[in-house]
């Protein structure tokens, strides 16, 4: 498993795992979060590559964001894709907590089981000590659903890991001081 990210990017994804819905998202978060992002990741099971990658992604990030100095360290964005509109909330202040209400009707979206799809964010959240908020305002179409997901975390990515001009980059985005 190799991922390696880059959040000064300018949103190249280069994916290989071996699951195609898997690679599409990822590559359409580095695409819309402008974080170059890396990814070769190969095992026995998809259950289990789709685990790893959210874990490694995850703690890739947080070092990534070091002390996370001068960052704007919270980020939101509400997102259509079609027929569905998402809300996704995040803040990279060092506590994990997941609460998602994604509803996927089907079990499973092109070649991936949604309970997967679900892990994936948990498991990403967990390991990048991210608190992230994703509701499903509307939709029918589950894999609209699962891209508006992903459009709408890169979104509140983007804002999250850049730089605030009006903090500078030497101040912890915290009244304590410290994350």
């Amino acid at each position: 498993m190799e991922v390696e990210v880059n959040l000064d990017g300018t949103g190249k994804g280069n994916i290989q795992t071996g699951i195609k819905f898997l690679e599409h998202q990822l590559q359409t978060l580095s695409k819309h979060s402008l974080i170059d992002l890396s990814i070769e990741a190969q095992g026995d099971l998809s259950h289990h590559i789709i685990e790893d990658v959210a874990l490694t992604m995850g703690e890739a990030l947080n070092r990534a964001l070091g002390k996370k100095k001068g960052i704007f360290r919270f980020g939101w964005a509400i997102t259509p894709m079609d027929d569905s509109l998402v809300l996704v909330s995040i803040d990279l202040g060092g506590r994990s907590y997941v609460n998602l209400d994604i509803n996927l009707k089907e079990v499973t979206i092109e070649d991936v089981e949604a309970e997967d799809i679900e892990h994936f964010l948990f498991s990403l959240a967990q390991s990048a000590n991210m608190n992230l908020h994703i509701k499903v305002l509307y939709g029918n179409n589950n894999h609209h659903k699962v891209e508006a997901v992903f459009k709408a975390l890169a979104l509140s990515l983007r804002q999250a890991v850049s730089i605030d001009p009006r903090r500078g980059e030497e101040e912890v985005p915290s009244a304590k001081g410290t994350l």
